[in-house]
């Protein structure tokens, strides 16, 4: 029998992916959220929802009756100044587990958190240890406490992403691939790192086998979800390059550090520069997650690290005929 699954959050990156990967095995779908689709045909399972609204959610909640809710609505950008700023990722998970315990029909909850629940390079000993070093990560550890401490008695997995890329992403990986394609990407001298990196669809299939696995082995449990094996960011952005024909070149890291500092004075004025401390930092720190948890219902990945980088490339030569 066909599920019928509620997907909140529905017109963001992982979202329309995953709307779009639904529909195409034709799922009985419907997506909340605040803004429009970014695809026009997926218009006509869209409803314009704030989650934070309990009773508007509970409407249409109550009209769909789902039997799986995932649930992907969240403000995921890192320029909040307070908690507040993230009620999305608070108060909506709050409200939609009120509306969740008034509607029987639903048998299966997935809530998507975030890698930043621990800071890059961090190695947490369990899935309660948390270390983030952001807002945005402080309120998504929020969240994750608000499930485990609400009495759900309907199943449920929280899934954190990593960092995703692929067709429909924004910033900040779709700013490395515009960098890398314009010629504006360089090596950072012998700093290369390596990080855990997922192809979008990679990522869309993950989410769907945890909609279609047995509810005993995945039950309150968390997973990452990405690829395999960890990406080598200088192997990966010359992948990139070379599908256009360019090649990259090191500079000295010297020079990044000068570019960051620069970025950092610009900051305070509220002038936007490629470069910061803090992005910098990011970019030659290790952060590597396990996977193996999600590997034992996804064994393979869907698609290969170069092929995802020939459709990706593709999408953005689309976006600008």
């Amino acid at each position: 029998m066909e599920s019928k699954i509620l997907i909140t959050g529905g017109s963001g990156f992982i979202g329309t992916n995953l709307v779009e990967h639904l529909l195409r095995t034709n799922s009985n779908v419907l997506s909340l959220d605040i803004v429009p689709p970014k695809i026009a045909s997926h218009e006509e399972i869209w409803q314009k929802v704030d989650i934070r609204d309990k009773l508007v959610l509970e409407e249409v909640v109550k009209k769909f009756l789902p039997d799986v809710v995932v649930h992907l609505a969240a403000r995921t950008d890192l320029n909040g100044q307070a908690l507040d700023d993230y009620s999305s990722n608070i108060l909506g998970v709050e409200v939609l587990i009120a509306v969740i315990k008034g509607c029987s029909s639903i048998k299966r909850v997935l809530f998507a958190s975030s890698m930043y629940v621990c800071r890059p390079g961090y190695k947490p000993e369990g899935n309660l240890d948390y270390e983030p070093h952001t807002i945005y990560g402080e309120s998504k550890v929020e969240s994750e406490q608000i499930i485990r401490g609400s009495d759900l008695d309907v199943p449920w997995v929280i899934f954190r992403p990593t960092s995703i890329w692929g067709p429909w992403f924004g910033e900040p990986y779709s700013d490395f691939f515009n960098i890398v394609l314009n010629g504006k990407y360089f090596h950072m001298g012998d700093k290369a790192c390596k990080k855990t990196y997922g192809y979008i669809e990679n990522t869309v299939r993950q989410i769907e086998s945890l909609i279609e696995a047995d509810t005993a082995k995945i039950k309150s449990k968390v997973f990452y979800l990405g690829d395999w094996p960890e990406y080598d960011i200088s192997e990966w952005a010359d992948e990139i390059a070379k599908e256009i024909n360019k090649k990259i070149i090191s500079v000295p890291f010297v020079f990044f550090r000068f570019g960051a500092w620069f970025g950092d004075f610009l900051k305070v004025f509220g002038v936007k520069f490629p470069m910061t401390s803090f992005r910098l930092k990011n970019m030659t720190t290790d952060n590597v997650h396990d996977l193996q948890s999600i590997m034992e219902f996804m064994p393979t990945l869907a698609v290969c690290r170069k092929d995802g980088v020939k459709r990706t490339i593709h999408w953005i030569d689309t976006l600008k005929n």
